[in-house]
């Protein structure tokens, strides 16, 4: 891999905000949506994988003062109260001793641990996310999850007994053979528990995932459908509005004060650095991601040399337009000239992207109430935001191309 140019981690023109990712590849249990990188969690895997990260912090220290920090997984509950010291104690180091604005910690329900939510509020983290994803049985039963509505309860309170005020939980909805009214009641039981911030996914069903072949043998797949999934986002939006739960991205919606800054951050484009296997990172004006395999991972940092896969200079023009699709995404839309003028160093907007944008109004996708000079998306337009990012890379694609071919033709 070349050597990457460290000087100040920055993107072209970005702001100094830094985000940091740890991801804990352990899981005791794989549930049966998921198809990410996982390992058993052996005690001789989670010491090599703690010295790893310790050797990676060293290899690659952070250019500047990271603002955010998130501990994902995998399931960084399954690391017991000393090693997420450990853990801690590595992080605060590495980011010279200095606070994190926002610590965020991924827990799942069956592992939450009273000494574990205290040693983590004692060393500065100061919000968790929690994948409940139903407070539903036989919902919970269908994803493979291995924890009880009863577990979801006692978690929570005893993070709300250590001290936190800022707590996430993770929801899905969409699932086939699900009972019609179970989400509108997982939402409910959701909003009486009051945590600040709920972040509610469609259901995906992943090629690798073990869900996806056991519904292809009960035939269950008929009941995915895009009518259903659309009418499922709208009532999800409503409920969680009259509840005073602020919609900030498709998924996110939180209380005043609590969205997601280390979310945002990426988001938005900014830096961030990811550490452990298959962790990725966007920083020194690159992309670059971990092997997903601790073996390889571990192997490459005791010969004290980082080993990097899919690494990509980054232009400006793809940082623009990859601002712009994560842009759609988010409530508050993406100011035009402003990104134009962070990437392209001109307030110019392509003539491409200005004919996008009047095809989007005519389809009533956006939304007009935004400041002028914002591209946001109606509530019609964020039901099929995918699709629209799709649209919108497929123009901006041919326009590149066209621009190459008139240039060789010359």
């Amino acid at each position: 891999m070349p050597a990457l140019d460290k000087k100040n981690g920055q993107t072209p023109d970005s702001p100094c905000d830094l985000g940091v990712y740890v991801h804990v590849p352990f899981c005791g249990n794989a549930c049966d949506y998921c198809a990410f990188y996982k390992e058993q969690p052996r005690r001789e895997q989670i010491d090599a994988w703690l010295d790893g990260i310790e050797k990676e912090l060293a290899l690659l220290p952070f250019p500047r003062k990271a603002a955010t920090c998130y501990i994902g997984g995998g399931t960084p509950g399954v690391l017991t109260a000393q090693d997420l010291e450990k853990l801690c104690r590595m992080l605060q180091k590495a980011n010279g001793g200095n606070a994190f604005d926002e610590w965020s910690v991924e827990l799942a329900p069956a592992t939450v641990k009273r000494d574990k939510v205290e040693v983590l509020r004692s060393l500065g983290v100061n919000r968790l996310s929690m994948g409940v994803q139903s407070f539903d049985e036989a919902t919970l039963k269908i994803l493979g999850r291995r924890h009880s509505p009863a577990q979801v309860r006692r978690a929570y309170d005893l993070m709300r007994q250590a001290g936190f005020d800022n707590i996430n939980f993770d929801l899905i909805f969409s699932i086939p053979t699900e009972a019609p009214d179970r989400w509108q009641n997982d939402l409910r039981e959701a909003i009486a528990l009051a945590p600040e911030h709920l972040s509610a996914y469609c259901l995906i069903l992943e090629e690798d995932a073990p869900l996806l072949q056991r519904l292809h043998n009960k035939d269950c797949l008929s009941e995915k459908n895009p009518d259903r999934e659309a009418a499922l986002y709208l009532e999800t939006w409503q409920t969680l509005a009259d509840a005073d739960y602020r919609q900030y991205e498709v998924a996110n919606h939180a209380r005043d004060g609590k969205r997601c800054r280390h979310n945002l951050n990426t988001w938005q484009m900014h830096d961030w650095l990811g550490y452990g296997p298959a962790a990725a990172s966007q920083c020194f004006g690159k992309r670059f991601c971990n092997p997903s395999n601790l073996k390889i991972w571990l192997e490459n940092l005791s010969r004290e040399r980082l080993f990097h896969i899919d690494e990509e200079t980054l232009s400006r023009e793809q940082l623009f337009t990859d601002a712009l699709v994560f842009g759609l995404r988010l409530n508050g839309g993406i100011s035009l000239a402003g990104t134009a003028k962070r990437f392209l160093g001109t307030t110019d907007i392509p003539a491409t992207l200005l004919d996008f944008i009047e095809d989007l109004r005519e389809e009533s996708y956006l939304d007009d109430v935004v400041p002028a000079g914002t591209l946001a998306l109606s509530p019609r337009g964020m039901l099929v935001a995918d699709a629209v990012a799709c649209e919108l890379l497929r123009r901006l694609d041919a326009c590149c191309e066209k621009s190459k071919s008139s240039h060789n033709e010359r």
